[in-house]
């Protein structure tokens, strides 16, 4: 029974590593403009734009920001701005095209940043 329950116990080692290894890979956003808005009343508008906070990736991990250059690091689903005007920010990734900023308690903020089309 030792030996069963010592290859089970890798097993579920190794499972647990390997998500791991994948919710953090190094990755970086799809290149074009990302524009930030807050949720609208759906019966007025889509949604309130907050252009302080959009910006454009214009390459591997840089992107600008009111004229401005910064760079920017992915690790799986979470992007954080490292350096330039956007300095701080955190944002979860829902899908490719969409980003929900995170505050600093780590929780889901209203603001939303939708890569242009």
């Amino acid at each position: 029974m030792q030996p069963l329950f010592k290859l089970l116990s890798l097993a579920l080692l190794a499972g647990a590593a390997a998500a791991s290894a994948q919710n953090s890979r190094l990755d970086t956003l799809e290149r074009g403009n990302y524009a930030c808005e807050m949720p609208g009343d759906a019966a007025t508008q889509r949604g309130v734009a907050v252009p302080e906070q959009s910006f454009k990736v214009v390459n591997a991990s840089t992107y600008v920001a009111r004229g401005e250059r910064g760079q920017y690091l992915r690790l799986g689903d979470t992007v954080t701005i490292t350096s330039g005007p956007l300095k701080g920010n955190r944002y979860s990734m829902k899908s490719d095209h969409f980003l929900r900023q995170i505050d600093d308690k780590g929780m889901v903020t209203k603001l939303r940043c939708v890569k242009e089309r």
